[in-house]
This record gives structure tokens, C-alpha cells and sequence, in this order.
């Protein structure tokens, strides 16, 4: 759990750190759209190329890129395992009663698979490349306007900061609670005819107990400090557009033009 990456920042002086965190977060939603727009495996395999050339602009080892979606790998499984079990077509390779695995499952499973992982890239380009506070005051900022309309905006940058935060150190509190619970002799298991439950709820009862606690002294440090929203507050590096914006904006204009290339005429 020490090594996943999961709502982390990777720190850095590459121009993807560099840019406008209110541009990184709307081309990190561009980017999944365009990953949606790939209909056809070397559209995939074009979206694919571009995430890759832009982690490398980033400078993030493939390792650790990798390893910030490791938790939701769980999720790009069962959605595979799905269309392996229900899309039927072409040649069958196993059948057993209702259950049956054909060559056209196959393929929408592993068409599924590198889409998921794909979106799952995108979006963590954001947060290994953007730290928490820069997420907070570009998602606050982006839905400024919509403040005259009743939206909570600076209560919504909020939320969706602590989110951000407390994930690593939920991942870091449950690897504290799994080496307590060894090294006081629990037998630990994930089979829930072994006692795979009562295994569970030795982790997660300590982990939501260690959550609400963190709630509350966040709570009463944000009351101690005379917390009132969002009014008057000022930044000490205040976010502005450079030229770097304007040639992501390019490059991601420009995947969108490849995919949809690959995805007509391939």
C-alpha cells in the first residue's frame, strides 16, 4: 500500500507541472473524451501513443504511472470479466451450461480493458501532475460563474480537495492497521469461507474509526482558524494562462484529430 500512487502528486519541473491547473484539469476531461471517441483498436492504440508521449513530457516513470491506478485495476477486471461472460459471437472457445466464452467476448473484453486503463491514465495525469491545492482552486475557479445561479463553488473545491487528500492517507492508515493486526497474531484472509469477514471487519473497523477521528480534528482545526468559506481569501501565486497552455491545447486538438482519423478510415 506504500507504493500506490492513488490521488498522489509526483513532484516535478516538467511543463506539464508547469501549466495552468485550471487548463490541466480541462484537458484532462478532453482527454477522456477523446479516448471515448476511439471506436476501433488502432484509434485506441493512436489515444494510447499521445498518453504515452505525454507522460514522458511529464517525466513520471512508467512504474509509478502505473502504479496510480493500481487500485482501480480491480474495476477494468470485473468490467472485462463481464463482456467475456456476456458478449457472445464468432468462435467459441468454451462452453459450460450458460456460460460461454467466444471470440467476439474476447475481443470487446480487451476492447473495455485498454479503454478503462486508458480514461484511468488520463485522469491520474491530473493529479500526479497538479497538487491538491492547485485541483481545489481550479475546480473552484471553473465553476465561479456558476455562483449566481446558487452553486456552491468554493464548498464543492473543498469537498473535492479533502477527497483528494485523504485517499493516500486512508491507503497509508489501512497499511498501518493490516501490520498492527499481524503483528498482534491475526490471521488475515480474503477467502470469506476462512474467515474472510471477520478479517474484513478487523481492518475496517479500525480504518472508519481512524476516519471519523481525522473528520473531527480537521473539523475543529478548521474552526480554530475562524473558517468561513471562501470570502476574502487571496493567493499568493495567482493562476494565469502562458504560451505552455496554448501548445497542450494544441496537442490535445491534435490527438482528438488522429483518433478520429484512425477511427473512420481504419
Amino acid at each position: 500500500m506504500n507504493q500506490l500512487l492513488l490521488g498522489q502528486y509526483w513532484p516535478g519541473e516538467s511543463p506539464v507541472h508547469a501549466l495552468d491547473p485550471r487548463v490541466k484539469f480541462l484537458l484532462s476531461l478532453a482527454l477522456m473524451a477523446v479516448v471515448f471517441c476511439a471506436g476501433n483498436p488502432w484509434a485506441l492504440a493512436v489515444a494510447a501513443l499521445f498518453l504515452a508521449v505525454f507522460y514522458l513530457i511529464a517525466r513520471i516513470p512508467p512504474l509509478q504511472a502505473l502504479r496510480s491506478v493500481g487500485p482501480l485495476l480491480v474495476l477494468v477486471l470485473f468490467t472485462a470479466l463481464l463482456n467475456v461472460l456476456f458478449v457472445q459471437g464468432g468462435q467459441v472457445y468454451f462452453q459450460w451450461g450458460i456460460l460461454c466464452i467466444s471470440q467476439k467476448g474476447l475481443q470487446s473484453a480487451g476492447f473495455i480493458a485498454v479503454r478503462l486503463m486508458l480514461l484511468l491514465m488520463a485522469m491520474s495525469l491530473l493529479t500526479l501532475t497538479t497538487t491538491t491545492l492547485d485541483i481545489t482552486a481550479a475546480f473552484e475557479r471553473l465553476l465561479r460563474p456558476l455562483r449566481r445561479i446558487g452553486v456552491p463553488a468554493h464548498e464543492l473545491g473543498m469537498i473535492l480537495g479533502i477527497a483528494l487528500r485523504f485517499l493516500p492517507q486512508f491507503a497509508q492508515e489501512l497499511s498501518n492497521v493490516r501490520k498492527a493486526q499481524l503483528s498482534r497474531g491475526a490471521h488475515l484472509t480474503v477467502n470469506p469461507f476462512r474467515g474472510g469477514l471477520r478479517s474484513l471487519s478487523a481492518l475496517m473497523v479500525p480504518l472508519f474509526s481512524s476516519a471519523f477521528r481525522h473528520a473531527e480534528i480537521l473539523s475543529q482545526a478548521m474552526d480554530a482558524r475562524c473558517y468561513h468559506g471562501g470570502e476574502g481569501i487571496t493567493r499568493l501565486h495567482p493562476l494565469r494562462c502562458t504560451y505552455r497552455d496554448g501548445m497542450a491545447c494544441a496537442g490535445v486538438a491534435l490527438m482528438l484529430a488522429c483518433v478520429l482519423l484512425a477511427t473512420i478510415y481504419m
